[in-house]
């Protein structure tokens, strides 16, 4: 438990050292990435693998 709560507390303090705008950057990236067409035909592929595998409605 001492250890998570360090772990937290370190990346709190890093996180708000790294402030909005480093936070912005990255959310922007992640929604780039993950509008990419390509990994959303991917994601889709996935899925209707997924439903195959373990049936649809479950």
């Amino acid at each position: 438990m001492k250890k998570f709560l360090l772990g937290a507390g370190l990346g709190y303090v890093l996180g708000t050292k790294a402030g909005r705008a480093r936070y912005d950057q990255l959310v922007q990236a992640y929604r780039r990435v993950v509008d990419h067409p390509m990994v959303q035909g991917a994601a889709g592929v996935a899925r209707a693998k997924l439903s195959e595998r373990f049936g649809r409605g479950r």
